[in-house]
């Protein structure tokens, strides 16, 4: 059984640790390795104890648990809590974080985080989502894709990393919204 919670500030380890781990693997093609030596679980345990911390927040961060343990999770913003990273995103609330530890992939725990994720966002006053993918991360683009997402554009993210030229998807119908797959087991 997966429960899908607000994150807690005792989360922050674990959210660091699944962070670097899928990051590591999802880019280790696609960022130099520059990027891929500066990213480490010390400089996430620091961003994730920050942001879990803040009680002011601009938008959600849910954990995906089994067991007791965090095995994935998703976080978004709103523009009006602070900029999305890009002007590209026209305003829309911003999907920043969905990550799935390796060993629950493929089991709809991304899919459930983000259909909860869009629904949080969407209730707390959004009026369009938007997430940013790094152009070769193709897994990412074909389940964005499966989810409803809509390719609406191309930037290229500063990023704290690394420059990465990166596709937007958007959901602005809340009728089109991704959806958790039917018969999840949801707690």
């Amino acid at each position: 059984m997966i429960l899908l919670r607000p994150a807690r500030p005792a989360d922050a380890p674990a959210l660091a640790r699944t962070h670097v781990a899928v990051w590591r693997r999802t880019y280790r093609d696609l960022a130099p390795q520059s990027a891929q030596d500066a990213l480490d679980e010390a400089r996430r345990l620091a961003f994730w104890t920050g942001a879990l911390g803040d009680p002011a927040r601009p938008g959600p961060v849910l954990a995906a648990e089994s067991g007791g343990a965090v095995i994935g999770f998703a976080s978004g913003g709103f523009a009006s809590g602070g900029p999305a990273t890009e002007a590209v995103f026209a305003g829309r609330a911003e999907v920043k974080h969905l990550y799935v530890d390796d060993a629950h992939a493929r089991r709809g725990i991304g899919r459930r985080l983000l259909a909860a994720l869009c629904a949080d966002l969407w209730a707390g006053g959004a009026r369009g989502i938007g997430l940013g993918v790094v152009v070769g991360n193709d897994p990412a683009i074909a389940f964005y894709e499966a989810m409803g997402g809509r390719r609406h554009g191309r930037y290229t993210d500063p990023g704290p990393l690394w420059r990465s030229d990166n596709w937007l998807y958007v959901w602005d119908d809340p009728a089109r919204l991704p959806t958790p797959p039917e018969g999840d087991g949801a707690a």
